[in-house]
């Protein structure tokens, strides 16, 4: 029954180009002084393991490899901003595990059949292999945007049939399943452990998500490992007739297929702990017993209005609605700011503060690469001022810590302010100096005198160097977490300010013209009409500034 889908076309990166076409065009910064990042000297990793409830030191099973399975989406919809909470926490995982060394071998599945694609399929008049597989190139191309890396398999339910028939047969052979009328349950009374994960208990087992309420059951908690294909439904052939996998089974058959019966962490929403990854981790033992995970791990919810983001009950965002007003990275960096354990209050607010902050980190790199390119062909041999390199090295120490502490985001981002700010100051005083050298250049040509050797504190070129040290350091870290932008930083900032505009209901023209209008009133003298204007703008989340050469505008939180 299972049609083969062809692989969908790899993604774009934000900027439309290549990966390589990216790469090429993206600015030079001039190699000055500043170390490439490793991870030497990152401090032992701990992750919080939902089974035991606590934070412990990570160890792989094999040195230096890990494996990792994490659920993936039901592919009949658009995904949602839940859905890019899960993808981006469990991307920053596989990221700084990769920049540890250790080889990742990343598994998310897709579940392409399921009772909702089958229903939102007949309603459509399509297959559910068509519907299925268009809404798994929608997801990708949304987490490409959010600069999710691919995984190492994408498998899809319908492609591992056998492998899930094999599986549920040995959980019948194991007395923990039975077969009733063509549909296989799993029989929770024949395995003591059940609900070890989650750590409820029997009673408050009620039917529900996704688990049918059946009489034919031995008991009302068992839930379906093969349901017997229905009119109109598609099926595949089996030991127990015409039908399809449940819900929980593909996932236990898929991990051990590709990761082995015991494999490093298993990763999803907290919602998954209960049912989905109780009854995974029962099937794989019913069939298995060596079957182990080392880490569970679940991140928090989306929460709109103090209610959890779902699609059951029609309060949600798709990704798609977000990153229309949003750059994708302000999103990505949004969900980043609250640990990934945590619930994340979604609000237009919250938003635009990560949208001005990443704009804040953006420009101050742009503004920094454009002075040290100026200086890129000269020989510089001095070496990075002792004040911004104790700099760099307590933010890099810092920054590991936090990373392998259980992966602390909201911190690590929180860190590079004070770099940053050091990049302003830099700039700041290197502009100063460079116009006090010329002046007292100036001043000496006139005069004809020798000039005096007195060195200022510091020369143009420890600043420079204090330059290309900070900015090397925030963007070595920014690309761990998957913040540093595959395209040119000045593209990047048009786009945030275009969202701006978006966000604002302004064009450029539009933009334009009230900027016009605050310059004759200024001109005018009539203050009270040009201090309207910058406060409507500043609203709208539009700031203008007021520059030698005109009145320039950035993107602003509104107030």
């Amino acid at each position: 029954m299972a049609e083969h889908t062809p692989a969908p076309a790899p993604a774009t990166l934000l900027s439309g180009l290549t990966v390589a076409e990216d790469t090429a065009a993206a600015t030079a910064i001039p190699s000055v002084s500043a170390p490439t990042t490793t991870a030497e000297g990152a401090p032992p990793l701990h992750l919080f393991n939902s089974m035991t409830k606590k934070k412990e030191l990570f160890v792989p099973r094999v040195e230096g490899k890990v494996g990792m399975y994490v659920c993936g989406v039901t592919p009949y919809d658009f995904s949602h901003v839940g859905h890019a909470r899960a993808y981006v926490a469990f991307d920053v995982l596989y990221r700084y595990l990769k920049f540890l060394g250790y080889e990742v071998k990343y598994v998310r599945n897709f579940t392409d059949i399921d009772d909702k694609i089958i229903k939102r399929a007949n309603q459509n008049g399509e297959t559910v292999t068509s519907l299925s597989s268009r809404f798994i190139d929608e997801f990708l191309a949304d987490v490409a945007e959010l600069q999710c890396l691919p995984p190492s398999d994408e498998p899809r339910v319908t492609e591992h049939i056998e492998h899930i028939i094999e599986l549920i047969t040995e959980i019948i052979k194991n007395d923990k399943g039975y077969v009733v009328d063509g549909d296989v349950y799993f029989s929770v009374d024949k395995f003591p452990e059940y609900l070890s994960l989650s750590g409820r208990k029997l009673d408050d087992n009620l039917a529900g998500s996704r688990v049918a309420v059946d009489p034919r059951k031995r008991n009302a908690k068992d839930f379906a490992l093969w349901k017997a294909a229905k009119e109109g439904e598609p099926f595949w052939e089996s030991p127990w007739g015409h039908g399809r996998p449940g819900w929980h089974i593909e996932c236990s058959a898929m991990s051990a297929h590709y990761l082995g019966h015991v494999f490093d962490i298993h990763g999803g929403g907290k919602d998954l702990i209960f049912p989905h990854h109780e009854n995974e981790l029962a099937q794989s033992r019913a069939a298995y017993p060596e079957s182990e995970v080392k880490c569970w791990m679940h991140n928090g919810f989306i929460n709109i209005d103090d209610q959890k983001m779902s699609k059951s009950v029609n309060n949600f965002f798709t990704i798609r609605d977000i990153i229309t007003l949003y750059h994708p990275l302000a999103l990505r960096f949004f969900l980043m700011r609250t640990h990934y354990k945590s619930d994340v209050n979604h609000s237009d607010k919250a938003l635009e503060i990560a949208s001005d902050r990443v704009y804040y980190i953006y420009q101050t790199l742009y503004d920094c690469d454009e002075v040290v390119s100026l200086h890129g062909e000269e020989n510089i041999s001095v070496p990075v001022p002792a004040e911004e390199q104790k700099l760099v090295d307590d933010h890099n120490k810092a920054f590991l810590e936090s990373m392998s502490d259980d992966l602390r985001t909201t911190d690590v981002l929180d860190g590079f302010m004070e770099l940053l700010k050091a990049i302003n100051s830099n700039l700041n005083d290197l502009k100063k100096l460079q116009q006090k050298l010329e002046q007292q250049k100036k001043k000496q040509q006139q005069q004809k005198k020798q000039p005096k050797q007195q060195k200022p504190q510091k020369q143009p070129e420890d600043h420079i160097q204090a330059l290309a040290a900070l900015s090397t350091e925030i963007k070595s870290k920014l690309s761990i977490l998957g913040l540093m932008p595959p395209s040119p930083l000045s593209e990047v900032l048009e786009q945030l300010k275009l969202k701006a505009l978006s966000r604002a209901g302004l064009t450029e023209e539009s933009l334009r013209e009230q900027i016009e209008q605050r310059v004759v009133a200024r001109n005018n003298k009539q203050f009270d009409v040009s201090d309207q204007i910058r406060k409507d703008l500043v609203s709208k989340g539009i700031a203008l500034m007021d520059e030698p050469t005109g009145t320039v505008w950035r993107p602003c939180e509104r107030e």
